[in-house]
């Protein structure tokens, strides 16, 4: 049997030619993938692109559990979609992830896919209840412990995949392991997310290190710039303005709304980490545009308002040390000894 090799350091970030690009759909990544039998879990998937990957899932046969912070917003979207399942669960509260899990784990099935959406940026300074910083309370910290907490359930799949959905905002800020909760600097919303994100990509290298052996391989993406997503609602207009995607009277620029992904678009790269056989004997790489990005070594120039030009991933989110370091801080701040074996 072939040694599966680790993407540590970056060792198998090169594009595959999948035959996939930015305007590829979540459809047309799904299309004659049968997951009839397959039990998926998507967190936030009742919004953006969380809600179009659970469409794309269960057009595709799967059975999809949603948890949700917001109940009644889940039973609203989800209004009409098939073999779904909606249970309560907030990923700021280790309590609510410790019993939808534990609910999860005592009905004793196979989890195939799960997939690590939901995400929160652009917020103010707010802790969690442990007095952990929110985006890396919600983006890494609570999704760290959910995977754990069903770890049992990924391993007796035989052949499950764990995706993180990161972004290209990782490229913000390495994670600061002196002081990840902003105890001792101020406070910068971006730089927050950026952290939280590139441990998003520190976890699934490190996760597919561990977890390979038994069948579970992990991945990170960034889904693109997507228009009509909820994960801007938050933002001050004036962050827009100077990244140059908007007009002074805060309007989105004609020329940049048209290269702005749609959520079929945007969901694409998530269903292509989580379901394409191109991927079979390759995991914890970074994907973009339905397909493995390339290191960004400082060749690639970026252009915020040319959103194809955000791509590629920094060395230090899937640097080996720091994916191994992060994984120990994740333990001691959640409480959770994740376990792989």
């Amino acid at each position: 049997m072939e040694q599966l090799k680790d993407n540590y350091n970056g060792a198998l970030q090169t594009p595959i030619g999948s035959g996939f690009d930015a305007f590829s759909t979540a459809a047309e990544v799904i299309d004659g993938i049968d997951l009839t039998g397959k039990m998926a879990i998507v967190t936030g998937g009742y919004a953006g692109i969380g809600l179009e990957t659970v469409k794309t899932l269960v057009s595709a046969g799967a059975k999809v559990i949603v948890p949700a912070r917001d109940i009644n917003k889940a039973i609203k979207n989800l209004d009409g979609v098939k073999n779904v399942v909606i249970k309560a669960m907030n990923l700021m509260d280790p309590a609510s992830i410790d019993q939808f899990s534990a609910e999860i784990v005592a009905q004793g099935a196979h989890l195939h896919l799960l997939i690590n959406n939901a995400g929160i940026m652009w917020v103010p300074l707010k802790r969690d209840s442990l007095g952990y910083e929110s985006q890396l309370s919600t983006n890494h910290l609570g999704h760290f412990r959910l995977t754990a907490r069903l770890w049992p359930l990924l391993k007796r799949a035989n052949g499950a995949r764990v995706v993180n959905v990161s972004s290209f905002g990782h490229q913000i800020a390495p994670f600061n392991f002196d002081d990840p909760n902003f105890e001792h600097r101020e406070y910068e919303t971006l730089t927050g997310y950026g952290q939280s994100k590139t441990a998003n990509n520190l976890f699934a290298v490190e996760l597919d290190h561990r977890g390979k052996a038994f069948g579970v391989r992990a991945y990170s993406l960034h889904p693109g710039s997507v228009n009509d997503t909820d994960l801007g609602r938050v933002a001050p207009i004036e962050l827009f303005k100077q990244m140059g995607t908007h007009d002074a009277d805060g309007n989105l620029k004609p020329e940049v709304a048209a290269t702005l992904k749609t959520i079929p678009q945007g969901a694409a790269t998530s269903v292509w980490c989580a379901t394409s056989a191109q991927l079979n004997n390759i995991g914890g790489v970074y994907c973009e545009n339905a397909d493995i990005a390339e290191l960004d070594l400082g060749h690639i120039k970026h252009k915020y308002h040319e959103p194809l030009s955000l791509r590629g991933v920094q060395p230090y989110s899937v640097d080996a040390e720091n994916a191994k370091k992060l994984w120990t801080l994740s333990e001691d701040m959640t409480g959770v000894k994740f376990a792989v074996n």
